[in-house]
C-alpha cells in the first residue's frame, strides 16, 4: 500500500542506488550554451533526447515548440492531465547554461563531465538548473510509481533561453495562455539560505542591465602633450557612477530606493541568516541600518559588472577617447521599471554629465514579483516541507536574484512558490559549479513528500485560488 513514507523511501532509494548522479550526468554532458549560436542544436537535443524521455516514461504528453523570438531557444511543454476537476500544478525549469569557462576550473574538473568529490557533484548546469528540474521530475515519478497516479494534474515548461534573459518566454506564454492555465506553480531555482534547511521564496528581484558610455573622440592622445587640455572620459564615467551610489554602495537616486520594505516584510526577514556560501560578507557595505537579509531580499542593489577605458595590459601614456561600464540594478517590488533609466538620466543631467549616454544592454529585463506570505499555498508548502525535513523552512518574500517569475504572475495570474535545491556557495555562473550530495538527497525527499500531500488533500475552488478544506 502506498503511503507518504513509502514515496519518500522510493526517492531515497533512487538517490542512494546512484540513479540521480547517473541521470544528472547525462544532462550535464549536453553543452546547452544559449549564448553560443554554434550550440543551438544542443538545446534541441537536450529537450528531445533527454527531458522528453524522462517525462514520457511517467505518462506525460510532450510537445516542443520553436521560440517565437529570433535567436531564442526551443521550449517544451509536458502535460499529464488525469482529471480536469483536480488541482493543476505548473512547474518550470531551464536547460541552458552559462559559458563553460573550461580553462578556469580546478585540476581534475571539467564543465561537461560530472565529477563526484568530497560530497559535491561538479559540472556546468548542476546547480543552475539541471539538478533542480531533475529532482522535481523524479519526485513526481516516485509518486506515480507508488500511487499508480499523481492525484493531480501537472504541466511542465522547460525553456532553453533563461541565461539570455528568457527571450521569447513572455510571447510564448501569451500565445499559450489557456493551455498553461494552472492553480499553482511550484518550481526550483536558486540557492537555499542554509544548505541544511529548506527554503521557499515567492518571487524574485527584478533585473535590468544597462551601459553608460562616454564617447568623446576617436583614438588616444599623448597624456603629456594633451594632459589638462583634453577631457578624460574615464573621469566623467567615474563621476557618473558616484551619482548612483556613495562609497559604500548606498543608492543615491530617490526613485531607486524602494518603499516596499514594510514592517511585515522586515518581520519575515528577522530570523533569516545571511547567505551561507563561504564568501565573507562586507560589513561596511550596503544600506546603513539594514540587516544582511534585508539588503539581499528587501532592498535594491547596484553593481558595475564590467568597466573599460584604455588598455590596462598595454597602457601607452595616453588619454583614452572612450570609456564605458556595463551596470545592473537588482530591484524589489515597488520600484517602477519604467522609471529606472529616466531617473538616472535626470540625475546625470543635474550633475552636468550630459555627455554620459545610457543604453540598454538588450531589450530583455525581468520585473520584480512577490507573493503574499499569507497565501494558503505558501502555508501548505511550508508545513509539508517542515513535516518531511523536521526543520522549519526559511521563508523569503523573494529571491535576491532574478527569475522570469513575472511571466507566470502577469500572464497566468498564478501563485508561485519556488523551492530551491542548491546553496549559495555552489559557484553558479562560475568555474567549479557544483551541488551538494546531501542537499540534493534532502530536496528529493522533501519534494516527494510535498507532491504526496498535494495528491492526498482535497481542495475547493474559490476566488480563483484553491484553498484547503483540511489544513
Amino acid at each position: 500500500m502506498a503511503t507518504r513514507e513509502s514515496v519518500i523511501r522510493k526517492s531515497e532509494k533512487y538517490f542512494d542506488d546512484g540513479g540521480f548522479v547517473e541521470e544528472l550526468s547525462k544532462l550535464v554532458e549536453v553543452e546547452t550554451e544559449s549564448q553560443n549560436p554554434s550550440k543551438r542544436h544542443e538545446l534541441h537535443r537536450y529537450l528531445e533526447d533527454f527531458i522528453s524521455p524522462l517525462l514520457k516514461n511517467i505518462g506525460f504528453k510532450i510537445e516542443i515548440f520553436a521560440n517565437p523570438v529570433l535567436n531564442g531557444g526551443p521550449i517544451l511543454i509536458g502535460e499529464r492531465i488525469e482529471d480536469p476537476n483536480l488541482v493543476t500544478m505548473l512547474s518550470y525549469g531551464h536547460g541552458d547554461v552559462t559559458p563553460p569557462q573550461e580553462d578556469e576550473w580546478n585540476e581534475g574538473l571539467t564543465p561537461y563531465k560530472i565529477v563526484v568529490k568530497g560530497g559535491r557533484i561538479y559540472g556546468r548546469g548542476t546547480a543552475d538548473n539541471k539538478c533542480q528540474h531533475l529532482i522535481n521530475i523524479r519526485a513526481l515519478a516516485c509518486l506515480i510509481e507508488e500511487r499508480g497516479s499523481l492525484g493531480f494534474n501537472v504541466k511542465f515548461v522547460i525553456e532553453t533561453s533563461e541565461e539570455i534573459g528568457s527571450i521569447g518566454l513572455r510571447e510564448f506564454f501569451l500565445e499559450h495562455k489557456e493551455r498553461l492555465k494552472s492553480d499553482l506553480m511550484i518550481a526550483s531555482d536558486g540557492p537555499r539560505v542554509d544548505k541544511d534547511v529548506p527554503t521557499l521564496f515567492m518571487g524574485s528581484r527584478g533585473g535590468l542591465c544597462f551601459k553608460i558610455d562616454v564617447n568623446l573622440r576617436e583614438g588616444q592622445n599623448h597624456s603629456g602633450n594633451w594632459g589638462g587640455l583634453l577631457a578624460d572620459p574615464a573621469i566623467y564615467l567615474a563621476h557618473a557612477i558616484t551619482c548612483i551610489v556613495d562609497s559604500r554602495g548606498q543608492l543615491k537616486i530617490p526613485e531607486w530606493r524602494p518603499r516596499s520594505l514594510t514592517p511585515k516584510i522586515r518581520l519575515a526577514l528577522k530570523n533569516i541568516p545571511a547567505p551561507m556560501g563561504g564568501v565573507e560578507i562586507s560589513s561596511e557595505w550596503g544600506e546603513v541600518g539594514l540587516t544582511p537579509a534585508e539588503r539581499a531580499f528587501g532592498w535594491n542593489s547596484f553593481a558595475v559588472l564590467a568597466i573599460d577605458s584604455g588598455d590596462p595590459k598595454a597602457q601607452v601614456n595616453a588619454i583614452a577617447g572612450k570609456a564605458s561600464a556595463i551596470c545592473q540594478l537588482r530591484f524589489v517590488v515597488g520600484t517602477e521599471l519604467d522609471e529606472i533609466l529616466p531617473s538616472l538620466r535626470r540625475e546625470l543631467d543635474n550633475n552636468d554629465l550630459a555627455m554620459v549616454a545610457i543604453n540598454k544592454v538588450n531589450n530583455n529585463f525581468l520585473n520584480a514579483t512577490r507573493e503574499d506570505l499569507d497565501n494558503v499555498w505558501v502555508k501548505f508548502c511550508t508545513n509539508s516541507l517542515a513535516k518531511t525535513s523536521g526543520k522549519n523552512p526559511h521563508i523569503l518574500p523573494n529571491l535576491a536574484g532574478s527569475l522570469p517569475n513575472d511571466v507566470f504572475v502577469d500572464i497566468l495570474n498564478v501563485t508561485t512558490v519556488w523551492i530551491p535545491h542548491s546553496y549559495a556557495g555552489c559557484s553558479q555562473h562560475a568555474p567549479n559549479e557544483h551541488i551538494l550530495m546531501a542537499t540534493s538527497r534532502d530536496s528529493l525527499r522533501n519534494m516527494a513528500g510535498l507532491f504526496w500531500d498535494i495528491a492526498e488533500y482535497k481542495f475547493n475552488f474559490h476566488m480563483s485560488r484553491f484553498q484547503t478544506t483540511d489544513y
